[in-house]
């Protein structure tokens, strides 16, 4: 496209009056306001925070269609007339005068460009004689593609999208380059009112105007017929996640912008510096293991709501004045319930145990037949409750399971979070707070502090290890009572998750079988102090685990970040942790203005643990995953490297697993926000175990099996399947009565693991 040479705006009368007009630098040195941006380690965008949300693109990058969509809507004589189009002027005028329809504008893009820069929108005859003035000013000083290229970049687009790069990316999910020529008209209809014409808000008047651009671009020749019957065919995909985040990490976008805003103050920068001056933060997560983490949490959760049985309808709709089963106001009424992720709201048309038809969010119409509706049974009875019973007008969620075909649904009620991270560097691979973020923004990962249960038992068994005992070190395993004169009031009686008991056995094989009274009769014999203080080597708090016998069970308080760190230390042969989910910040040129280097490995300075005691708690972790609580974790990934511990606290209220391979610790949890029993046989190893191996699948794909080498200082006894490691110490382990004993080689059979029932805990 070439400036036409038929006119020359630097010779019309009006010349005079530029001075009297605004200084046109804000045009010739452009910098619109940039939003923060967050991205992931391999680029890819998770994260917008900003007012405006802007992408500048050339004029030269800007795809052929996409210029010819916006001609024929909006200037089709755009490259002819001098900033203001006497011939559209005219036509307008024919229109208006004639009657009948909306009035008719006919503003250029320059004058467009003078408005929004410049001037305000009311309609006056004097800021329109400003406008025109304005108008050929800019002609006079900026070429035709300049100018272009401005109103390209700064038009607002609804969904506070500024210019047409950002308006592809929000509302399609596509760069400007990817978009259709349908899209494209889509897009090019947007300028005119995007309020009236926006394809989430109306999408049926966002057609009309589609249409009628395409038809212009056809008109004018800038397609053909058969281009423009396609584009009229086609079905456009509008992406419905417009808040501001994508790829499913919206808990990690708002941690960076969290460390961003700390960074940056507003009592040391300018006002909204973050938020407009294109900042750039890289954070450390993967993004196929990130949504490898988002898939595996939903999963589990969605699991276990449906074990858990129907809850029935959300909501009703007053369907008196609904005539049809396609009636607007259905949609209208469906707009007013919020989309969490898949679960699409929809609304019953009819209901009867043998078959429901309801209208999705959406248009269309699905209907159950009696097979699909055995889970919900019980809210189709005549007897449900009336305020759940599903019938006509009742909102509820419908989701496609893993075969593409339709199923009831509904929004889960318990909550869970993931984390995984690197061990040997501290950088966070992977971060799930919540199952919904724009449902319930608390990070549950970082800021829900919740009890660990027998997750928190290697924390007890290491700094047994540090006082003398091996992992063959002889424990009971027998009921015991706490009287009232130890714990302060009434007599304390615990039991095993199952209720069994097999007397004295090693602390390997009581570790794997998480056996409570072995904990805490170790507890008693290393004092609760001593275990306390211990703590605070894996970056726990102690003051959150008082020195009482109940926290051998894991009666404290922790979050999910502190406990993947303090799981890293076994993974990573004895170091402190220090996670850390921002790489760097950079400027909009790419600059980097803050960083976060990750700490050199094996830095003695940083240990936490001593080698021999990090080995030997590995060797039975590992147990744990092979032949214990946790069995089904070896059997699934087929691996023999992996370590871990389940968790479930007295009374179900939270599950956990918390795991590692040398290359990546991860952990995972489960439970209500306002604490209340998952359910009987729902423990770490049922709920949280599954997200943690679904994780792991992803996260483990093409790294090879991988053992710790033995560190200086342990003995190796024996040889194949019955080699164990002692400890080459000049004293003795000591067994629960502080007696020295013999070094025990553990030849005790394994038990095999038992994956056809409920893991116990």
């Amino acid at each position: 496209m070439k400036i036409s040479s038929a006119y020359n705006p630097r010779n019309v009368y009006w010349k005079p009056l530029y001075p009297n007009l605004p200084s046109l630098e804000v045009l010739t040195d452009y910098r619109p306001r940039i939003p923060l941006r967050v991205y992931s380690a391999d680029e890819r965008l998770i994260g917008e925070f900003g007012e405006e949300r802007r992408a500048l693109v050339k004029i030269g990058d800007v795809p052929a269609i996409m210029k010819q969509a916006i001609l024929a809507a909006e200037d089709d004589r755009f490259y002819q007339h001098p900033g203001v189009d006497s011939m559209g002027v005219m036509r307008a005028a024919v229109a208006n005068l004639s009657g009948g329809g909306k009035k008719q504008g006919a503003s250029t893009i320059t004058q467009q460009v003078a408005r929004n820069f410049f001037l305000t929108s009311e309609k006056t005859y004097t800021r329109k004689f400003y406008e025109i003035l304005l108008s050929f000013k800019i002609e006079n000083n900026l070429s035709k593609d300049q100018i272009f290229e401005l109103y390209i970049n700064q038009i607002f687009l609804g969904q506070r999208a500024y210019g047409f790069a950002a308006a592809a990316k929000i509302y399609y999910g596509k760069d400007l380059n990817d978009i259709s020529l349908a899209e494209a008209a889509m897009l090019a209809g947007l300028p005119k009112a995007p309020s009236t014409f926006n394809p989430v808000v109306n999408p049926k008047r966002a057609r009309d105007r589609q249409l009628y651009v395409l038809k212009r671009m056809f008109d004018l020749g800038y397609i053909n017929n058969k281009q423009y019957q396609e584009a009229k065919e086609a079905t456009l995909t509008i992406k419905r996640e417009l808040g501001g985040y994508a790829e499913h990490a919206e808990y990690v976008a708002e941690m960076a912008r969290q460390i961003a805003a700390e960074r940056f103050p507003e009592d040391a920068y300018p006002r909204d510096f973050i938020y407009t001056h294109g900042l750039k933060v890289y954070t450390t997560i993967n993004y196929e293991e990130q949504e490898a983490a988002y898939q595996n949490l939903r999963k589990g959760v969605l699991d276990y709501d449906r074990r858990h049985g129907y809850r029935g309808a959300e909501s009703f709709v007053d369907m008196t004045e609904i005539t049809s089963d396609r009636d607007e106001d259905i949609d209208l009424a469906l707009e007013k319930t919020p989309q969490v992720a898949d679960l699409i709201p929809a609304l019953v048309l009819a209901a009867s145990p043998q078959q429901v038809r309801v209208y999705q969010s959406g248009g269309e119409i699905i209907s159950f037949g009696a097979a699909q509706l055995k889970w919900v049974a019980r809210m189709l009875d005549s007897n449900a409750p009336p305020n759940k019973r599903l019938k006509r007008g009742a909102i509820i969620r419908v989701i496609k399971d893993e075969k593409g075909q339709w199923q009831i649904a509904q929004l889960p009620e318990v909550e869970s979070a993931f984390v995984a991270v690197d061990p040997r560097t501290g950088a966070i691979r992977a971060l799930i707070g919540g199952f919904d973020f724009n449902r319930n923004k608390f990070n549950h990962v970082t800021q829900a502090w919740r009890q660990p249960g027998s997750s928190f038992k290697p924390f007890i068994y290491s700094a047994a290890l540090e006082k003398g005992y091996s992992p063959s070190s002889i424990v009971k395993d027998e009921p015991v009572v706490i009287p009232g004169s130890e714990t302060g009031g009434a007599a304390w009686t615990p039991h095993n998750y199952d209720n069994k008991y097999e007397g004295p056995m090693m602390l390997r094989r009581a570790l794997a079988r998480s056996k409570n009274m072995v904990s805490i009769r170790l507890l008693q014999a290393i004092g609760t102090n001593y275990a306390q203080d211990y703590t605070s080597k894996f970056g726990l708090d102690p003051e959150k685990h008082p020195p009482y016998l109940t926290m051998a069970l894991g009666a404290g308080s922790v979050t999910p970040w502190q406990m993947i760190g303090a799981y890293s230390v076994f993974a990573n042969g004895g170091f402190k942790l220090q996670p850390y989910i921002v790489s760097s910040i950079r400027d909009e040129r790419g600059n980097i203005i803050a960083a976060m280097p990750p700490p050199p490995s094996g830095n003695e300075a940083m240990r936490a643990i001593d080698a021999r005691n990090a080995f030997l708690m590995d060797s039975m972790l590992r147990d744990v995953t092979i032949y214990g609580t946790a069995a089904k974790a070896s059997v699934t990934l087929k691996r023999q490297d992996l370590a871990g511990k389940t968790g479930t606290t007295n009374d179900f209220l939270d599950a956990w697993f918390c795991g590692y391979q040398k290359t990546v610790s991860a952990c995972a949890w489960m439970g209500f926000d306002q604490p209340k029993k998952l359910g009987d046989r729902e423990t770490g190893g049922a709920v949280a175990l599954p997200i943690w191996i679904g994780y792991m699948k992803t996260a483990l794909k093409n790294v090879p099996v991988s053992l710790p080498e033995p560190p200086e200082g342990l003995v190796k006894i024996g040889s194949g399947k019955e080699m164990v490691y002692v400890e080459n110490k000049g004293h003795k382990p000591k067994t629960e009565d502080g007696e020295e004993e013999e070094d025990v080689e553990d030849k005790s059979e394994p038990p095999k693991p038992e994956l056809d029932k409920p893991p116990t805990d």
